[in-house]
């Protein structure tokens, strides 16, 4: 016997009942953002390599040790399965002149992938749901950003999310901060584990986001970016701050905030929460007016935010946040396979008008008994039961059996003025509540 095949490690389905939970916290998602004027983009899975590595940064722990990376046997080109969206987003825009008549606000979701370590909340295969403004200068957007994202908090019922928020200011700002961040570490080199030592003249400050306890008083005294920004930079970060306390945000000043990635300036932020472990962001962002320029475009002001798709999901969970599963309004039972032709046409003018309706239908043994039909429609969560019995049918009647709720006699009326008095969904529901 061949070996069995499985999901490839840290690429999991997502079967039901789960699946209905995805699907509710995407209809919330878009139904924010649509509010806010914020319109679907849906980019590629597989980019060109050389994406990644110029927009994200060469030393980058994703380009370095995580990104499925590959040769295309057909052409040789280098390709990469997507680690993150951002970039793909701004190829796009650039590619397709999306900017030509002014900005845009856009939003992705779907599947990224990186090599790392499968744990709580984060997998090699995860989901993004990222919200990208393209073309606006000021810090009112970083604002709208941040304030987008405490709202669904609040529609989504999560509690327990703080944010953070520093500025990476421009980058002669940062190459000034730099030059004191690795003197600095150079005196003390004797301190730094493998990690720092790598990064202590590739990507420095990446070493203020070490997670190693042992580093943490070091990196507390470290310089800090926030004393080497400029006039302009610091107007940006005052202003950022200004409006999120107009909306009654609250927010913490992080000086060890840098982000991963190369392509960050000015605002960054994250939201965090200490339910999930060691994989406490649940959402994080910041300004990015660099990433054109860096992908061989005209520089242009970005700013935008991700948040992962299984994180979100698994706070809820933790908070009892999450609804309960929709079930059907009814289920029809069949005595035998010759009332389908009078059956399926009443179904189906049922489902036209919005009715949730089950039909039961045959297995290897047949349709079953009536009890064992009656087992599986109680076990469905419906409401109430259809019975398209014999007798019923003879005489164009339907026998409605309630199934939950207040119990009553088992009712029968004709094939039509079920219809008629179910048609639509406010009237089924009522119908229902008076059984």
């Amino acid at each position: 016997m061949p070996e069995k095949i499985v999901a490839v490690k840290g690429m999991n389905d997502i079967a039901p009942p789960q699946s209905a939970h995805w699907e509710w916290l995407e209809d919330k998602l878009r139904a924010l953002l649509q509010r806010y004027g914020y319109r679907n983009l849906r980019t590629p899975i597989v980019e060109h390599t050389a994406l990644f590595v110029r927009g994200l940064g060469e030393v980058t722990d994703i380009v370095e040790k995580e990104m499925y990376s590959f040769e295309d046997r057909l052409n040789g080109e280098q390709l990469t399965l997507r680690p993150e969206n951002t970039a793909g987003v701004v190829r796009a825009v650039l590619e397709h002149a999306l900017l030509h008549d002014g900005p845009k606000r856009l939003y992705y979701m779907g599947p990224m992938f990186r090599h790392e370590r499968p744990q709580r909340g984060r997998y090699r295969q995860f989901h993004q749901f990222g919200v990208e403004a393209l073309g606006f200068v000021g810090p009112d957007v970083d604002a709208e950003l941040i304030v987008l994202a405490c709202d669904l908090w609040a529609e989504l019922g999560l509690t327990g999310i703080t944010l953070e928020i520093n500025s990476l200011g421009q980058p002669a700002e940062r190459l000034a901060h730099r030059a004191a961040l690795v003197a600095y570490l150079q005196a003390h080199a004797d301190q730094l584990d493998e990690d720092a030592k790598r990064r202590l003249h590739s990507n420095p400050l990446r070493i203020l986001d070490s997670k190693n306890p042992a580093l943490q008083a070091l990196v507390n005294a470290a310089p800090r970016l926030l004393e080497h920004l400029g006039p302009q930079s610091l107007e940006h970060f005052e202003r950022l701050r200004a409006l999120l306390d107009a909306n009654d945000i609250a927010y913490r000043i992080n000086p060890r905030l840098v982000r991963g990635l190369d392509y960050y300036n000015l605002s960054v932020f994250e939201f965090v929460t200490t339910q999930l472990g060691a994989q406490g962001t649940v959402c994080a962002g910041g300004r990015y007016d660099d990433l054109f320029a860096q992908i061989g475009a005209k520089a242009a002001p970005a700013v935008g935010w991700a948040l992962g798709m299984e994180r979100i999901l698994e706070l809820l969970k933790e908070q009892g946040r999450l609804p309960e599963l929709p079930q059907p309004d009814a289920y029809a039972v069949l005595p035998d396979a010759a009332a389908l032709a009078q059956a399926m046409p009443v179904l189906r003018t049922l489902r036209q008008h919005g009715v949730r309706v089950h039909m039961h239908a045959a297995s290897a043994d047949g349709l079953g008994s009536m009890k064992s039909q009656f087992r599986k429609a109680d076990a469905s969560g419906a409401r109430f039961a259809l019975i398209f019995g014999a007798d019923e049918l003879q005489q164009g009647m339907v026998a409605l059996k309630p199934l939950r709720g207040p119990r009553a006699d088992d009712a029968s009326a004709p094939a039509a003025q079920v219809l008629r008095a179910l048609a639509d969904a406010s009237a089924w529901a009522t119908e229902l509540s008076r059984a």
